[in-house]
């Protein structure tokens, strides 16, 4: 620490760019500080620190994080303690653009496995972004070694050494609660469970946190509950399950339908404690289908879904730049399923209504021979029983899709209640007299090889990727739009988004002639083996990134306008 002390004192005054000479690694009395990169100026992306902790020195033991769920959830609860410790430090430190920013890369609502702090055998490591103090473009020493020196270490202290075993056992307990629950999941064959007592509501449309006052806890219909033995709890947790196969999920308007559905979206991810949501527990594999238009699509067999269109364009390998509601949403369908889905969500509201269902009365009026489009409703029931992919499905005013659900749901004033058997005789009083139009199975889907061209992030004679917020990223010369993903909640998970495919272009994964499927596979298991760091080219501090999951990566990638792919034979 002497040394940085001395250092900083010899720079005060000078131009920024004797900051550089800060780069190296200091010995603290209780952490060492590696100091991995000098912003160029007071305006641009501010400096990266790492921070690195004996574990030892520390509450965190052995027992803490024997299980990668519970390691995750000890490096969440660090990463938050840390960001509750440098905001409370915030704006001691004067000067330009940035100077004074002592910030890390904080959790929301969801847990993340994220690069922010990482417990190792031996050390924990800490990344954060620093901005060193300026007045213009004249390096302020004294003010920086009172950040580096004084603040640092007191936001170190509380929140590391400051960690006791209280503050860690709740939070790892909820970890363990959360985890039997998707294992209970997959073992009994439920897509998704939601808890009695439960809060549904966000706070506003750009808030996530619950609803604090006039949210209705979520009580299960009695047909649906069951009971879930966890651990840490006396008793079990009850509360709705909803089953694999059809389930669809009715009501009025601003009844509930689409808070249902948004939490059962977010509840592929775990919650911390008070959130509301955080004993509503969905497959992983489920994700939103919805429709997209304008989106490119590459190669993509949506013959399932649309066939042979005007003009005799073949849908077995469709390609477009401009796709409609219907064959965006078909290839939505189709991309995902060869990312490996296993539950589609799916709101009535955001799809496109032509390729849910097509009614009696539009059956007569244009003939099958003129319609390419083979609705949904025709469909789920062979993609579950083919496929074993489950729907779960917001409708307002399709009943035809009484006649394939296997459980309906009504929400009336955010109350859900069972109303299968009642939905099910209707379907027979009102029986319909449109005709299935699915043929006798769902069809195969052919995996996709990309191209290695795919990827170019070259701009003129540079490489330029960039995650520019959540839903959008800068690649090479072209623009991956993300808006439509619904379930990319965090904007290091769009970082990590692009680190993945500059990684896939850098590492000439491309070359190996892998499918979709499998350069998916390889990634999670490079994530799993290595760290989700592994994949980032800055030098040591990838300290802003978070987990996406596979079907987001494999969205941002059947986005890219660039994308080529040949399908697998047979």
């Amino acid at each position: 620490m002497e040394a940085l002390r001395r250092l900083l004192h010899s720079i005060d005054g000078r131009g920024y760019k004797a900051y550089k000479d800060l780069e190296g690694a200091y010995a603290f009395p209780a952490f060492t500080l590696a100091v991995d990169h000098v912003q160029g100026d007071p305006f641009a992306d501010p400096s990266k620190v790492r921070v690195i902790v004996p574990r030892g020195k520390t509450a965190v033991s052995d027992a803490w994080i024997d299980a990668p769920w519970r390691r995750v959830r000890c490096e969440d609860l660090l990463a938050r303690r840390m960001d509750e410790a440098v905001r409370r430090l915030a704006g001691r430190a004067r000067g330009t653009g940035k100077s004074g920013l002592l910030a890390i890369d904080a959790p929301g609502q969801k847990v993340l496995e994220r690069t922010a702090v990482q417990i190792g055998r031996d050390e924990i490591v800490i990344c954060l972004s620093v901005g060193l103090p300026a007045a213009g473009r004249r390096v302020l020493g004294r003010e920086a070694e009172e950040m580096l020196c004084a603040h640092l270490p007191t936001a170190v202290e509380r929140a590391v050494y400051g960690l006791r075993e209280e503050d860690i056992r709740p939070a790892v307990e909820l970890a363990d609660q959360q985890q039997a629950i998707r294992r209970y999941l997959r073992h009994h064959g439920l897509v998704a469970f939601v808890a009695n007592g439960a809060i549904l509501p966000r706070e506003s449309g750009v808030s996530d946190r619950p609803m604090r006052r006039g949210a209705v806890p979520f009580q299960s219909p009695p047909e649906l509950e069951i009971a879930i033995p966890v651990p840490h709890r006396a008793e079990p947790l009850r509360g709705m399950g909803i089953r694999r196969g059809i389930t669809l999920i009715v009501g009025g308007g601003f009844h509930g339908k689409t808070t249902l559905l948004e939490a059962l979206e977010h509840g592929v991810y775990d919650h911390v404690a008070g959130d509301g949501r955080e004993f509503v527990i969905t497959d992983r594999g489920a994700v939103k289908i919805r429709a997209e238009d304008g989106r490119s699509v590459a190669d993509v067999d949506i013959s399932p879904l649309i066939g042979t269109l005007p003009h005799g364009k073949d849908t077995t390998r469709f390609s477009t730049e401009d796709a409609s509601g219907s064959t965006s949403q078909a290839a939505n369908f189709v991309e995902m399923m060869e990312a490996g889905a296993t539950t589609f969500l799916i709101d009535e509201d955001t799809s496109a209504t032509n390729l849910l269902v097509r009614d009696a009365r539009m059956q007569a009026l244009v003939a099958k021979a003129g319609e390419p489009i083979t609705p949904y409703i025709d469909k789920a029931r062979q993609l579950f029983e083919e496929y074993g992919i489950s729907t779960v499905i917001v409708v307002g005013g399709l009943g035809d899709y009484f006649d394939i659900a296997d459980c309906v749901i009504k929400m009336e004033a955010y109350v859900p209640h069972d109303v299968t058997a009642e939905a099910k005789r209707i379907a027979d009083a009102m029986p319909t007299t449109r005709r299935p139009e699915g043929g006798d199975s769902f069809g195969a889907i052919r995996e996709r090889i990309p191209q290695p061209d795919s990827l170019n992030s070259q701009r003129g004679h540079k490489s330029k990727v960039a995650a520019r917020g959540r839903y959008a990223i800068q690649y090479g010369a072209t623009e991956i739009t993300l808006h439509a993903l619904e379930q990319l909640v965090d904007d290091s998970q769009t970082r990590a988004i692009a680190a993945a495919l500059l990684y896939l272009e850098r590492k000439d994964w491309l070359t190996k002639g892998l499918t979709v499927r499998e350069l998916l596979d390889a990634l999670e298991a490079q994530w799993d083996r290595e760290g989700l760091g592994s994949i980032s080219l800055r030098q040591g501090h990838p300290g802003d990134l978070a987990r996406p999951r596979r079907y987001e990566l494999a969205a941002a990638l059947n986005r890219l306008r660039t994308l080529r792919c040949v399908q697998r034979e047979g």
